[in-house]
């Protein structure tokens, strides 16, 4: 008998030596899973801030509409919490959301905006009774980087949680969680009780730190050997961490629903997905409900099965209230409240190619796998209601393309009419709008960046803008037909429309996009000059010293181009295409700025010259029935039309805008439509849409530009009112006519009268 107590006591001794060993390397095992990165925390990708200010036309169902996309919940009465909005006829009250951003920091404060029809007539903030001359509304979340986990999860710190909330968590799962040391023999005696007693699971056994350790360490299948791990490390856990550190990992991990193919993690999450709401401000009612779908997401789900999840959150604060974590009074205040959920926004890109591009921009900085798991707050240049507005315009366009000519459909998505809109800050580079086609879902192909077209006239400008060393907006060039010897072809320019003039202005062959006069041009400065000069517009395709490129035949990126337009808006200063910002880290902190070179190509004046030539498009050139659009302010623009109308353009741009428009088939198939009858619709579309962009300030006027009055049919000084069409042309100075017109001398006071009636007449 000794001898067989002391094999046991050997054995016995030999068992807790391996449990000890095995302890020992669990504990290792959690000390290196909890001192490292706990979770990947996707990073966040936001919009730009929206500016508020009196006399802006920013109606109130657009600003109603913005609010909705930045979850603000539209209350009864006047708003007492941060995050409502109260909508009445005249005006809009809200009470502003906290928000940070880079270089700025702004607690949430009341502000009433009046309206006066669709224009912001006032802005107050109301708890101090003060006018404000601009407001400044947080960015919107337009996308995140997930990793292969895809998860949404916001890190929220113990601190910050509610005791309520935490009561109803306990309440739900572990209501004595602060009483047992890792596992609970009452809790696992009093779940198969219930369970027994009603049929069906009510409670579970497991304890906060054993669901901790499952979901951390173990897979889901039941074993017996699986729930001896779960005892062990629960205990382990429970020894090396304090409680609270232990809840704030459980609280931040938990799985509380899904988001299309995107699960909701930790309770911070769950209490803007479900609630549009920080965890601080988590109602009694609201806390009891997320607590409930702890044990099954789905199944209580507040947005899908509100009965089943009211029963459940009520279940919630009776054991609350058996507890005595809450009065009896609390009780029943909170059972009486409806469920309100703010329903179900579904994580999908906002601006899918924008971000696409912009991904592309951050590989610079970060690599794909900090972009998924670090928890970047990314800010970029993107404004909301401008890709709104380019997304609907595009749509729009290209329906009514396909109505008006019925060939143009196809059944097959993939060989639909497509097209792509770039919107642009001209002076900054911002990206404001990104479309690069018509269905992301259907082609994830970016036209604007990826694509190559033809660009056709909307490349003329950079030719004129060539010629203007040697030649002025006044000069006369040839529209006589001739024929060209390319590699030993034969090459004849043809003009779209008939026109019988022999020659014409620089000015009135831009305007009309004259083919034949802009091929005589450019051989009048030489080819070989032009391909230097438009060189520094840093075009990434090559372009070739044809007569040919005078007309856009080679094929450009249509970003490039929208940028290559941008130096003309903005004094001759070529910016850097920006998506991006700013970045922080997951503390706030701001890390790696943008600081890109932008370059001086032209002289202002030499910009300008070339923008009032392109103005004189919009008024009196291929693009005139943009008046009918009544766009508040001058613009400038450029309609492009390829061979056998495969690609149409339109670029056109304000001093504060700019826009390019293609519309066109993947494969190269005719459109039948001009720029004018297939682009430039869509840009008058969007342009109408986004008015907060549209100041109608005139373009600046450089000191070395100088207007003088010429003669419509030399270009020369027109003298003594003898020209009958005189008119007003801008030059660069130095460069101006000094010569009076050869062809209308000077005549007597009876001369000038016929002359002025012969005028009249034609």
């Amino acid at each position: 008998m000794k001898k067989f107590i002391k094999w046991i006591g050997l054995f016995g001794a030999f068992g807790i030596f391996i449990v000890f060993i095995y302890g020992w390397y669990l504990s290792s095992q959690i000390e290196k899973r909890f001192s490292a990165r706990l979770w990947h925390i996707p990073s966040r990708v936001f919009s730009d801030t929206t500016l508020l200010y009196p006399g802006q036309l920013f109606g109130p169902d657009h600003l109603q509409e913005k609010l909705s996309r930045l979850r603000y919940r539209i209350v009864d009465s006047r708003p007492q919490k941060k995050g409502e909005v109260q909508i009445s006829g005249s005006h809009i009250e809200i009470f502003l959301n906290d928000f940070t951003i880079p270089n700025f920091n702004r607690p949430g404060f009341p502000v009433r905006i009046r309206y006066d029809r669709r224009i912001i007539r006032s802005i107050e903030r109301t708890d101090k009774r003060e006018t404000m001359a601009i407001l400044e509304l947080e960015p919107e979340e337009i996308g995140q980087f997930y990793g292969q986990e895809r998860q949404r999860r916001q890190l929220v710190s113990i601190r910050q949680i509610p005791s309520h909330f935490i009561y109803a968590v306990l309440a739900a799962e572990d209501s004595r969680f602060y009483d047992h040391h890792g596992f609970d023999p009452i809790g696992i005696l009093r779940a198969f009780y219930v369970n027994f007693r009603y049929g069906e699971i009510r409670q579970g056994g497991s304890t906060v730190t054993q669901q901790l350790a499952k979901n951390f360490f173990l897979t889901p299948e039941r074993t017996f050997k699986r729930k001896l791990n779960e005892l062990l490390l629960s205990v382990i856990i429970e020894l090396m961490y304090e409680k609270d550190q232990i809840l704030e990992i459980y609280l931040n991990d938990i799985y509380l629903g899904q988001s299309g193919s995107v699960a909701i993690n930790g309770v911070g999450e769950a209490a803007t997905f479900y609630f549009g709401k920080r965890i601080e401000e988590i109602s009694l009612p609201e806390a009891a409900t997320i607590a409930g779908l702890i044990r099954a997401p789905g199944h209580y789900s507040p947005l899908q099965h509100k009965d089943r999840s009211r029963r459940r959150r009520d279940d919630v604060l009776k054991a609350m209230t058996v507890k005595n974590w809450i009065r009896s009074e609390e009780f029943e205040a909170a059972r009486s409240h409806p469920i309100r959920s703010i329903g179900e926004t579904v994580s999908v890109k906002k601006a899918p190619y924008f971000l696409d591009y912009l991904s592309l921009q951050l590989e610079t900085l970060y690599s794909p796998k900090d972009l998924t798991r670090l928890g970047l707050s990314i800010y970029t240049t993107l404004d909301t209601r401008v890709q709104m507005a380019a997304e609907r315009a595009l749509q729009h366009g290209l329906n009514r393309l396909e109505q008006r000519i019925p060939e143009l459909k196809r059944t097959d998505p993939s060989r639909r009419l497509q097209g792509a809109v770039i919107v642009i800050q001209p002076k900054t580079g911002f990206i404001l709008a990104m479309v690069g086609g018509r269905d992301y879902n259907t082609s994830q192909f970016n036209r604007i960046t990826q694509s190559r077209r033809q660009p056709g006239s909307a490349f003329k400008p950079f030719v004129y803008m060539a010629a203007l060393d040697s030649l002025t907006p006044a000069s006369r060039l040839s529209s006589i037909p001739r024929t060209y010897l390319i590699d030993n072809k034969e090459w004849t320019p043809e003009n779209f429309s008939d026109d019988n003039e022999m020659d014409v202005s620089m000015r009135t062959a831009l305007a009309t996009s004259n083919n034949r006069a802009t091929v005589d041009m450019a051989m009048q400065v030489g080819l070989d000059s032009i391909v230097r000069q438009v060189s520094v517009f840093q075009f990434s395709t090559p372009i070739k010293p044809y007569p040919s490129l005078a007309l856009g035949a080679f094929e450009v990126v249509p970003l490039e181009l929208a940028r290559a337009y941008c130096a003309f808006a903005s004094d001759g200063v070529l910016p850097y295409p920006l998506s991006l910002k700013d970045v922080t880290d997951d503390q706030g902190q701001l890390l790696n700025q943008v600081h890109l070179n932008i370059e001086n190509l032209l002289t202002p004046a030499k910009a300008y010259i070339v923008t009032d030539m392109l103005k004189s498009v919009v008024t009196d050139g291929t693009a005139r029935s943009l008046g009918s659009w009544k766009l508040p302010g001058p613009v400038a623009g450029k309609t492009g039309t390829t061979n056998n109308f495969r690609d149409a353009w339109f670029v056109g741009y304000t001093p504060d805008i700019l826009g390019l428009v293609w519309v066109g088939f993947d494969n190269g198939e005719p459109i039948n439509a001009s720029g004018s009858k297939a682009a430039l619709p869509i840009w008058a579309d969007l342009m109408t849409s986004i008015p907060h962009y549209l100041t109608g300030a005139d373009f600046k006027v450089p000191e070395d530009v100088i207007r003088i009055l010429v003669c419509h049919k030399s270009g020369q000084l027109a003298e003594g009112r003898a020209c009958p069409q005189p008119y007003e042309e801008a030059f660069l100075v130095g460069k101006q006519p000094d010569r009076p017109c050869p062809i209308h001398p000077a005549q007597g006071p009876l001369k000038v009268i016929i002359n002025g009636l012969k005028g009249l007449i034609e």
